[in-house]
Formats: structure tokens, sequence, C-alpha cells
């Protein structure tokens, strides 16, 4: 019966005492892995991952030349013309009215909500700015003389001029501001703002400074407020029409009162539109694309622009004309001759 218990205390006391049978040892052992037998299996290792992350690119290529030969989803053609008062408008055209027409539902819709019958009239005016081999037309601002004044606000101009009797004129004409070089300072300091700006040749070469701080306001005889009639020079900006291009390609301006005439309305309108068309060349497309009226208190109605844009003739057709009444009375020179 001994035998068995120092078997038992034997593998109690081994553990702890550190006594290890015969053979024990080289089981126990780690085994170290030299330098040159783990060199195989780091290859293999690289080389899976490599195949992993070559056939993830090719199936990420795969996706992506399904979805290009997918086809897009057909967008539902817009109808014309709704049939019932009530309607989505998103599946129907936005209509497009005539200039007399618009400004006709414009006066019912004041007639009809009750609002104040000598609110605005405002249009937005959406351009074409692309010009050709990738260049565009700059935004800018411009000035134009209406026909029929629908506000009595004056604006406020400074005239540029070191001559005394131009002065006395500027002064006349009802000029906010006349002065010479003493007013650059104050321009620069923002000590003194006006709407326009005008000068007379002899003074431009010393409002150089000028330049940068004015930017499209400085005097130019491009924008007419440039020259040595100084009466019609400040006559005009005090009375003009100021409109400007924002966000790149829109204009947004009133050109008259709910309460004006239809006919004066659409005068201002023109007038307004045929001075814009002047910043584009008339041989590429019109820099009008689209022309939206409202009233302050009215949704906007779509203009169809026939009718409205200056009618241009191309320089090509005429020239063609021209050659074909020429080959046409050759013959006939000819016949007479003989």
């Amino acid at each position: 019966m001994a035998a068995p218990s120092a078997r038992c205390l034997w593998r109690a006391l081994s553990p702890r005492c550190g006594w290890i049978l015969p053979g024990l040892e080289q089981r126990l052992v780690p085994a170290v892995v030299g330098p040159v037998t783990s060199r195989p299996y780091a290859a293999a290792t690289a080389k899976a991952a490599k195949k992993d992350a070559k056939r993830g690119r090719q199936e990420k290529e795969k996706v992506k030349e399904k979805v290009k030969e997918k086809p897009l989803p057909r967008r539902r053609p817009l109808l014309s013309k709704p049939v019932d008062d009530v309607y989505l408008t998103w599946l129907y055209r936005r209509p497009s009215y005539e200039l007399e027409q618009a400004v006709a539902m414009l006066k019912r819709f004041q007639e009809l909500d009750f609002t104040h019958p000598k609110q605005f009239v405002y249009i937005n005016v959406f351009l074409d700015m692309a010009l050709p081999k990738k260049k565009k037309v700059e935004p800018f601002s411009s000035g134009v003389s209406l026909p029929h004044r629908f506000t009595d606000e004056v604006n406020k101009v400074l005239v540029f001029t070191e001559n005394e009797q131009e002065a006395e004129v500027a002064r006349e004409h009802g000029a906010a501001i006349v002065g010479g070089v003493e007013l650059i300072k104050w321009i620069l300091e923002d000590e003194i703002q006006a709407d326009f700006y005008v000068a007379v040749p002899a003074i431009i070469p010393k409002l150089i400074p000028l330049r940068n701080k004015l930017k499209k306001k400085y005097p130019s005889t491009r924008k007419n407020s440039l020259g040595s009639d100084i009466a019609k020079m400040v006559q005009f900006f005090r009375e003009c029409h100021q409109y400007t291009v924002q966000d790149e390609s829109v204009i947004k301006t009133r050109i008259a009162r709910l309460d004006m005439p239809t006919e004066h309305i659409i005068a201002n309108l023109k007038t307004i539109i045929h001075d814009i068309c002047t910043f584009k060349p008339s041989n590429l497309d019109p820099i009008v694309q689209r022309l939206v009226i409202r009233s302050s208190t009215s949704e906007g109605l779509q203009l169809n622009l026939d009718g409205i844009l200056p009618q241009v003739e191309k320089v090509e057709e005429k020239e063609e004309e021209n050659a074909g009444d020429e080959d046409q009375q050759k013959p006939a020179q000819e016949s007479v001759s003989t």
C-alpha cells in the first residue's frame, strides 16, 4: 500500500519543487525557430496578403462597372397642362405667359388678395454668362434711365473736377459732392460714400489710387461716367435705375409699381432687358435665359421671351443674302451687255 501513496506524493511535489521526470524536459522547452526557418512562412503570408488585396481591388472594380452599366431610372416626362384645379406641380412643366397676360394676372392677384395697390413689381433675370474658349462674362452692374419713373428717390452722385466752373455746373444740377484730389483720402477712409462717381478726363490720371477701392463704380467711358458733359452725366446718374448681377448669374431688381399702366410696366421691363443684353456679344446665345416677373405679394410668373429680347440679325445671314443678290444681278448684267 505504500507504493501508491509515494507515487501520489511524487505527483504533488514535482511541480512545486522543480522535479521533472525523465523525458519531460524535452517536451516542456519551447522550440526556437530561427530566422532561416521563419522566412518561408513570412513570404507565404505576404504573398497571401497581396493576393487578397488584389482580389479585393478586382471585386471593387467589378462593382463599379456594374454600377456604370446599370441604366439610370427613366424619369416620367412632364405633362404640359393640368386638367384639374389641384395638381402636383412637379409633374407639369412650368407655364410661360405673355408679358401683357402676366401683368394683368399680377393686377388681378392684388385685387383678389386685397393687398397694397402701389406695391413694387420685380423681375428675376437668369443669365447665361458663358463665352467661347471656356470664358465667361464677369458679373456686372449698370444704370439705365427708365422711360417711366416709379419712385422719387434720387441717387447720390460725386463729381471729380478741379475746374471751378465745372464744379459750379455740377452743383447746379444736383451733385451731392464735388471736389478734386482732396477727396481721395476721405473715400479711402470711408468718410465719403456715393452711389455713383463721375469724373472729367483731366483729373482721371490722379484718381488711380481709387481704382481698387471703387472697383465697378470707378469712372469709365463705357459706363458713361467719364466725360466732359457734367450736366448730362449728373442728371442721368441722379435719376437712373441701378441693377447688379448676384450669385454670379442672377439679376433681381424692381421695375415699376403695380398701379402703373400696363404699357408703362412693359416699357420699363424691356428697357432694362435691352440694357442687360448689351453685356454679351450679339452673335452668341442670348445672355437672358429665363425671366420671371412678380409683385411684392404674388407668386412668380415665368415669361415667354419672344418679343422681349432685342431682335438681332446675324451678320452671316446678311452676307449670304447679299451674295445671293449679287449672283442674281450678274447674269442680268451679262445679258444686257450681250
